[in-house]
């Protein structure tokens, strides 16, 4: 299946500049979003995964998806002030602004393989961001998995110490 054909470009979202990736007609097609989920998978063992922990916000479309593939718990990362309990937090710098994101203080215990899962890998600075969350936590990134990643944003950069599978590449 030709997944490319399925992103949308939508100019200057979220800010002017930016051509954003949307992947609304991958979750729209049953067939196309399944098949997307089964890709974001390949390169993981899942009985060495005790957790998906997935990023606010179609993060958490696709990984609880996975989580629920693979009978794993699901932790949603999200944006500041968005959990009811306590949190850990970490900012980041985006490619056009910054942002803090924050997770549950209870969502990983010690020791607790995560695989953390988006929608899209640009600068790598969320991603990084969750990583170092579930370290926090005392949890282990077992690695990160992504529908897209624009390979001209270097992402891979700011997450060389994690293993990264991405199915689409612009």
């Amino acid at each position: 299946m030709d997944l490319k054909s399925c992103i949308r470009d939508i100019p200057d979202f979220p800010v002017k500049g930016i051509i954003f990736k949307d992947v609304t007609p991958v979750i729209l097609d049953p067939y196309a979003f399944k098949y997307s989920v089964d890709k974001m998978c390949e390169n993981f063992d899942f009985s060495k995964i005790d957790k998906i922990a997935g990023i606010e916000s179609r993060g958490f479309i696709f990984g609880i998806s996975i989580a629920n593939k693979f009978n794993k718990g699901f932790i949603p990362i999200r944006k500041k002030g968005k959990l009811p309990y306590k949190t850990y937090e970490e900012t980041y710098t985006l490619e056009y602004g910054t942002a803090t994101i924050e997770m549950h203080t209870d969502a990983v215990s010690e020791g607790e393989r995560i695989l953390l899962v988006d929608d899209l890998l640009a600068t790598g600075g969320t991603m990084k961001a969750a990583a170092k969350l579930v370290e926090k936590a005392g949890g282990k990134v077992v690695g990160t998995s992504f529908l897209i990643e624009l390979d001209f944003l270097n992402g891979r950069k700011n997450l060389e110490n994690y293993k990264i599978s991405s199915i689409i590449h612009f």
